[in-house]
């Protein structure tokens, strides 16, 4: 691990709890579809730290279908006056990630292997395949004192491929969790398909692998407040969450400040208190 890094250092994890960062995409999504400015993603990242967020996540895609290069500096900028809390870049390295992780050195950038047209991102990287052309941005990203986390299916044989790339984490891709946490809650779990539990531990056994090559471990995907606590129990260690979508939707019930304090809700359920 990169001396110039302090990798567990974040404001959830100094608590004694998971880290929630909270991704503004669908802020930026909403917002896109006038001209008028509203919602704010700025404003939005306020309600979200004063409401107890850990972080900001943003993912600008080179399409700048939501989150856009302007968005990234200011929420830098705005980040400054919360050093407390910590901004995770995500986006793919091959595109225009790296550029953002040069000007802005965020406390944490996260490696997504999405197509320049994704609609959203469906799988980890294949590191057999690309860990090579990764390392040295990697190296980089160190260099410029940032920590990095690779996008990962949950594959325990994988995780020593992680390590030898030099990465500091892992973000556990948990749609496949999410879905058969909803089937299962739906009563429409297929015959045949990996049930909730059969996923479950195959997620504690990829966060486990990840801990032995010391790694740490994020999550993130289609995690929700129905399905974050079970989660986290079952998968004990985990050092950061980063939910957008679902968090973002309940913020239309319920307003963004009261819906953070739920997720944070969830997480002290999950993991017990700090």
């Amino acid at each position: 691990m990169n001396p110039l890094i302090a990798p567990e250092s974040g404001a959830g994890h100094r608590s004694g709890r998971c880290a929630l960062s909270v991704n503004l995409n669908k802020v930026a999504s909403l917002r896109n579809t006038r001209h008028l400015g509203i919602p704010s993603v700025l404003r939005a990242a306020t309600l979200c730290l004063e409401a107890g967020a850990d972080g900001i996540t943003v993912h600008p895609r080179p399409d700048e279908r939501h989150i856009r290069a302007g968005d990234v500096y200011e929420v830098a900028a705005l980040l400054r006056q919360w050093p407390q809390a910590e901004y995770n870049i995500e986006g793919n390295p091959f595109h225009n990630l790296m550029d953002f992780v040069r000007a802005v050195r965020p406390q944490q950038c996260t490696f997504v292997p999405d197509s320049e047209g994704q609609f959203t991102s469906d799988h980890g990287w294949d590191l057999a395949a690309d860990g090579e052309r990764l390392r040295p941005l990697i190296e980089e990203a160190h260099a410029l004192g940032v920590r990095v986390s690779l996008f990962m299916d949950p594959l325990p044989a994988a995780m020593v491929l992680v390590r030898a790339v030099g990465a500091d984490r892992v973000e556990l891709y948990t749609e496949p969790y999410a879905a058969a946490h909803a089937a299962a809650l739906h009563g429409t779990a297929a015959h045949g398909q990996p049930g909730q539990g059969e996923q479950l531990a195959g997620f504690a056994a990829a966060a486990a692998a990840a801990q032995a090559q010391g790694l740490g471990v994020n999550a993130g995907h289609d995690l929700n407040r129905d399905n974050l606590a079970d989660f986290l129990r079952a998968v004990p260690g985990v050092l950061e969450v980063s939910i957008g979508h679902a968090l973002v939707a309940d913020a239309l019930e319920l307003g963004l400040p009261a819906t953070v304090r739920d997720y944070l809700r969830c997480i002290r359920q999950g993991q017990g208190p700090a």
